[in-house]
């Protein structure tokens, strides 16, 4: 049994933000790193700016306050009363949930470790001192920036992407409610386990507080602001009004951000320039793998086209604002876990706007909705 498909809205777009979101990320790359050439020390002071546990800095105050406002504007979106919906149609929930958390962490590590840690492990030469001053090999931080990305499915952007691919928007909604809450669990297990694979430290205190920072913290937020503000002031006017002023904040945080990562990381990409291709490379394929993935087993689950679409584009891309969030947190604004989790913003656009097109074109291949 499917969820019956909502009808789109023809008036509802992407927004200049949303639109060029790669433009914006090529151009905080350039900014950043001329800043990074002027004024080298204002990253330096940032990320120095922190709260300490037993003398080691674990929470930057600065990009912890960016990251925060990067994350609510997205959580106060989320209606979390359709998670009761999801028992009206379990077959895509379901799905969605071992795609995004049986498939698609072990997907990632697999193909970032053959691309970063064999392929072009010698065109990524080098050491990286971390927070706790330990030193470990560049290419294992930038596969755990991969790792981040891969346990982090979206709950952001997929609700663009599924209303574009004229999608179910309600079996979406169920799914980012639903996502939320179970990455209140199983992104710190899936990803402290999976960083230990790849012999990376794994401070559990840090990443146990990462994810009450940059998860928990702004769900809660959203959760009960929502509440309030809808009983004092209507849904109307919390979707019209609220909601437009508050959505262009979570990418203006977010480019921010990336102006003071890629400050730090100017040098490095400056002798390594091919650094953000090499990366990119094993994101891309893992993206349109797991598209691929979700799709055909939509289709072999006999889906209707208004549940495969928004399936497929769930697993597919990514909530990539936690993982820059807890890469930052757990390795520092200079890591190049950091630096891997910006990759993932710089191609999810196109890539996921052709994938879009892609589900437009075959709609034909999946039963109509009942």
């Amino acid at each position: 049994m499917t969820t019956p498909a909502t009808a789109p809205e023809p008036a509802k777009k992407l927004n200049i933000f949303e639109r060029y979101l790669t433009v914006w990320v090529a151009l905080c790359i350039i900014g950043g790193i001329v800043l990074g050439k002027i004024a080298p020390g204002i990253a330096r002071l940032l990320d120095g700016m922190s709260l300490y546990v037993n003398d080691a800095p674990v929470v930057s105050i600065p990009i912890a306050i960016a990251l925060f406002f990067m994350m609510y504007p997205i959580m106060v979106k989320i209606d979390f009363s359709e998670v009761l919906r999801a028992g009206k149609s379990p077959k895509p929930v379901l799905l969605t949930l071992v795609v995004n958390w049986a498939i698609k962490p072990f997907t990632m590590f697999a193909i970032a470790y053959f691309f970063l840690g064999y392929l072009f492990r010698d065109l990524l030469p080098g050491t990286e001192i971390l927070k706790d001053g330990g030193e470990v090999e560049l290419f294992r931080s930038y596969i755990s920036g991969a790792i981040l990305l891969g346990i982090a499915p979206c709950t952001a952007m997929v609700l663009m992407w599924g209303y574009l691919a004229q999608g179910n928007q309600g079996h979406t909604l169920i799914m980012v409610a639903i996502n939320s809450l179970t990455m209140l669990v199983l992104y710190g297990l899936l990803g402290g386990w999976l960083l230990g694979i790849n012999e990376m430290p794994v401070p559990w205190e840090t990443l146990l507080l990462s994810i009450a920072i940059y998860v928990a913290l702004p769900l809660f937020a959203g959760y009960f602001s929502r509440k309030w503000i809808i009983r004092a002031r209507g849904l109307a006017w919390f979707e019209a009004s609220f909601l437009h002023v508050l959505t262009p904040v979570s990418i203006v945080a977010l480019l921010s951000t990336l102006v003071l990562l890629f400050s730090f990381k100017g040098e490095t990409i400056m002798a390594n320039p091919l650094t953000i291709l090499w990366i990119a490379i094993p994101l891309s394929i893992q993206t349109v793998l797991i598209f691929g993935v979700t799709y055909a087993l939509a289709k072999f689950l006999r889906f209707s086209y208004e549940d495969a679409a928004p399936s497929a584009m769930i697993g597919a891309s990514n909530h990539f604002e936690v993982a820059i969030a807890t890469a930052t947190m757990l390795y520092g604004l200079s890591s190049g876990a950091a630096l891997a989790t910006v990759v993932g913003v710089l191609i999810e656009v196109p890539i996921m706007l052709l994938l879009v097109k892609f589900c437009l074109g075959t709609k034909g291949w999946f039963p109509k909705a009942a």
